[in-house]
């Protein structure tokens, strides 16, 4: 007789293995099934974790090849590649190894292999030892997304990359094309930049990281460009081919200028797709959208009763903390409880150097919804902290409403902009105004002391320092 189960979570990625653990704590028999051979999904096996551990390590890089302007001499600074791989990994594989333990804490079953429906409340494991059958009452799909190319264009994770394979070049490339201006291009070309290669971002629209704030977008690209990387927007490719001695991208611009470039390696950026495959969804009738994603209701139920989808397989920003907020709603809605998700309240970062980030809306997004708005800004340059850290680039801009003075959004760009952007996101879950904010106390001299000073300007203009 098969193992029975009370819920079955498909795939164990942040949503999938978060959801496993809320689970078991609130006393459901729960198992998790991972085709990966190692838990955390694309975010820390090959994502999120690894991408920060190379922009951190080239950042530090980096800053140590200007140290003597500062007065820090330290002789010829030499890039170790290997090692930084190897530390990159390490980080990956404790991590995993600590997601393991949780689930052998919680009492969470881990099952290697690929899951598959048979029918409703049957699932098959196919693993290296073999496969099997399990008995599920509830059933969670949370099996993330994966990279998408160009028409005709296939990753060979060489000299055609995806983000997975610009997480391991084994060697520092001359000169790198991105395709696509979004978070994790951008991400990407900047931890090859400061190592050395010459990047060139090509990017289709006129401006880079669509659904950003068009202030910041433009500050952005400001400072990306004085720390090295060129941008070609307007620009379409038009054909990638393999060489000898790298790769030839052919793009033409708007205004019919055609572009042809030499580079050791291209990143393709363009977007990801929902991982659907081999599950078996027809089988049992989920019922998937226009673009491939799982449709689900408020509560993540598919149209197929008892099971469920979260994170990158549905709908929404493609956000490990997005699939892990979800994974807990779900969990907590299946054992009876009343869980919140506010989507609004959602915050996106980008982890260059300087950060961007930003939570609610954007100020061109609500002048086209007819809101009567004012806006706050204050510039890292006027900030203590900053100016001390020589880390100056950037600026914090707050909307709120003209009338009753609530917080609409907030975007950053600066030093420490990810930890930052959280004052924000606790000041609109409870509804706080500008004002609130511009009278809370902030700790001297800190970065956070930007964001009040922002929050002064956006009442009335009050900023005591620009």
């Amino acid at each position: 007789m098969s193992e029975k189960f009370d819920v079955t979570v498909i795939g164990g990625g942040p949503g999938g293995y978060v959801c496993a653990i809320r689970l078991s704590q609130l006393g459901l028999k729960t198992a998790c099934i991972e085709s990966r051979g190692s838990l955390g999904g694309t975010c820390l096996n090959i994502g999120c974790i690894p991408s920060k551990s190379l922009l951190n390590l080239s950042e530090k890089f980096h800053s140590a090849k200007n140290f003597e302007k500062i007065g820090i001499e330290t002789g010829e600074i030499k890039l170790n590649l290997d090692k930084m791989m190897k530390n990159k990994d390490k980080a990956v594989t404790v991590l995993t190894k600590g997601v393991e333990f949780l689930f052998k804490k919680n009492k969470v079953t881990y099952f290697k292999g690929k899951g598959s429906f048979e029918n409703e409340n049957s699932i098959k494991i196919e693993g290296s030892e073999g496969t099997k059958i399990i008995q599920t009452d509830k059933t969670i799909i949370s099996t993330g997304s994966e990279p998408v190319s160009l028409p005709g264009v296939d990753f060979d994770e060489e000299r055609i990359l995806s983000s997975t394979g610009a997480l391991s070049i084994p060697k520092l490339p001359n000169k790198m094309i991105v395709v696509g201006g979004g978070y994790i291009g951008l991400e990407m070309g900047s931890v090859w930049s400061r190592l050395g290669t010459e990047v060139t971002v090509v990017e289709f629209l006129d401006h880079i990281t669509p659904g950003m704030d068009r202030d910041i977008s433009n500050e952005f690209m400001k400072i990306l460009k004085k720390q090295g990387i060129k941008f070609n927007l307007n620009t379409k490719v038009d054909k990638i081919t393999k060489n000898s001695n790298g790769v030839t991208v052919e793009t033409s611009q708007n205004d019919g200028q055609k572009v042809k470039h030499d580079v050791d390696v291209v990143l393709i950026s363009v977007g990801r797709r929902p991982y659907t495959k081999n599950l078996n969804l027809d089988k049992v009738g989920v019922a998937l959208d226009e673009k491939g994603r799982v449709k689900v209701n408020k509560n993540f139920e598919t149209n197929i009763k008892n099971i469920y989808a979260i994170g990158d397989v549905i709908d929404g920003p493609m956000l490990a903390h997005k699939a892990e907020e979800e994974g807990v709603f779900v969990a907590e809605i299946i054992a009876g409880q009343k869980p919140h998700i506010d989507y609004n309240l959602i915050p996106g970062v980008v982890y260059t150097w300087p950060e961007v980030a930003a939570v609610g809306k954007t100020e061109q997004e609500l002048r086209n919804e007819g809101v009567n708005i004012k806006v706050g800004s204050f510039p890292f340059k006027a900030n203590g902290r900053a100016k001390v850290s020589i880390d100056t680039d950037g600026f914090i801009k707050i909307i709120a409403d003209a009338e009753t003075d609530e917080i609409l959004g907030v975007h950053m760009i600066g030093p420490r902009c990810a930890d930052l952007i959280s004052e924000a996101v606790v000041a609109m879950e409870y509804k706080a105004s500008a004002e609130d904010i511009a009278r809370i106390t902030h700790a001297h001299p800190t970065f956070s002391e930007a964001i009040k000073e922002a929050a002064l300007d956006a009442t009335e203009k009050r900023a005591l320092h620009f």
